[in-house]
């Protein structure tokens, strides 16, 4: 088990209402903060899929690509790949 750190956010009323339940703004902000550090490139595809609480690559890449991000795919990444198919018996 590892800690956590808790930030706050301080969103004015009138604007909180707007942008929806405190529990909605959480998560878009935490998604909106892993996808920029993972374009500015201090966060892996690992530690995005661990920030943001995905079980499997393939729910990390539906996420990223659904918002446009296109990362490269790497020669570790394809060697990942073929492990896991190895192990699935392909």
């Amino acid at each position: 088990m590892y800690g956590a750190m808790d930030l706050m956010l301080r969103i004015p009323d009138t604007l909180a209402e707007r942008l929806g339940a405190a529990g909605e703004i959480e998560r878009r902000a935490l998604e909106a903060l892993a996808i920029e550090e993972f374009r500015l490139g201090r966060l892996s595809r690992h530690d995005v899929r661990e920030l943001l609480g995905f079980a499997t690559r393939g729910e990390l890449d539906v996420f990223l690509t659904s918002r446009g991000v296109f990362g490269s795919y790497t020669r570790e990444d394809l060697e990942r790949d073929r492990q896991d198919l190895r192990r699935l018996g392909y």
